[in-house]
């Protein structure tokens, strides 16, 4: 059970205080002096470890479900004995220029929460560094770690966001650079990069109603006077958001243009093997004339017929060729 606790604490009056090891004795102590909560982080743990968490706690049976098998959407479910939130953290790889998401889930109850993180993409160690270095922060319970996580996760979208209107911009410049490059990988990365938007959005999307939730007066578990922070959380969400749309907008704009200027570079070929196969057509009648075997054909017999003739398809082509040129066909 000790390789799944990332740490455990209590925290009274804002501070740090080392608890007993047992964790219905250590629940046991913070609520007995009614200014103290519990916190425990646990880091991917199975069904077996998760029992002693669910016994002590009287966690929902539903919410563990939930907290054990992941692959949630981010959602807030009130249970008769505890808060239960869903959160996805999302990473961004600029090596690979890709967007991973784990999964937080939080229960916040009387006098305790539990935190348990999913994949490598949840920045609890840093909330709790940062909590614990505001104390008064920490003063107002559990529900200021549910804040807590919920800003940071909501913070690091935006500047996820703004790696990915980098990476935007840098394939807006290359859809729209001169030609010579490969228009199969180009349309490869703009649907890549659609997909990352997709996982992306699927972060950010559902979470908006469970802020607006945790932002609403009645909610239990949750601090009247954290409404105002909740409310900050999800205005920060709704910029996340809009800048989601505004990526989803620009790619499909983008993948539009890209297929448009497919479309009109391959006109322009058309066009000119067309040019090409007129210009080859002229001389290839007049040497087919000229190459069939009739006695009586004019200038058969004439001494410069044949310089004549070529002298006439040079003209030809060289008139052809102006004319295409000044068309823009070449």
């Amino acid at each position: 059970m000790r390789a799944v606790i990332v740490d455990c604490a209590i925290y009274r009056e804002g501070c740090r205080t080392e608890g007993p090891s047992d964790f219905s004795d250590a629940l046991a102590r913070a609520r007995s002096t009614g200014d103290a909560f519990l916190w425990i982080g646990l880091h991917e743990p199975t069904e077996k470890e998760f029992d002693l968490v669910t016994t002590e706690f009287g966690l929902h049976p539903l919410a563990v479900e939930d907290a054990l098998r992941a692959h949630q959407r981010p959602k807030l479910e009130v249970y008769d004995d505890s808060l239960f939130a869903v959160l996805k953290p999302v990473m961004y790889e600029p090596e690979s220029d890709t967007v991973t998401t784990g999964e937080l889930m939080v229960f916040v109850g009387d006098s305790f929460v539990v935190t348990v993180r999913h994949g490598e993409g949840a920045p609890l160690a840093a909330v709790r560094d940062r909590l614990e270095a505001e104390p008064q922060v920490l003063r107002h319970g559990p529900t200021s770690v549910l804040y807590a996580v919920s800003d940071a996760v909501v913070d690091h979208y935006i500047e996820v966001g703004a790696e990915l209107q980098t990476d935007l911009e840098e394939l807006e410049a290359e859809v729209f650079a001169p030609v010579g490059r490969d228009a199969t990988n180009t349309a490869a990365r703009i649907y890549t990069f659609k997909r990352q938007v997709l996982e992306f959005r699927r972060a950010t999307g559902p979470l908006a109603q469970p802020m607006l939730r945790l932002s609403s007066p009645g909610l239990p578990f949750v601090d009247e006077h954290a409404q105002p922070f909740f409310r900050d959380v999800s205005d920060h969400l709704t910029r996340a958001n809009e800048q989601v749309d505004g990526l989803d907008r620009l790619l499909s704009d983008i993948l539009s243009a890209h297929l448009a200027q497919m479309s009109v570079r391959q006109n322009d070929d058309m066009r000119k093997i067309s040019a090409w196969a007129a210009m080859a057509a002229v001389p290839t009648m007049v040497a087919g004339v000229y190459g069939m075997n009739f006695d009586h054909m004019p200038e058969l017999r004439w001494v410069w017929s044949y310089p004549a003739v070529i002298l006439l398809m040079v003209m030809c082509e060289v008139g052809l060729f102006r004319l295409f040129k000044r068309r823009g066909w070449l």
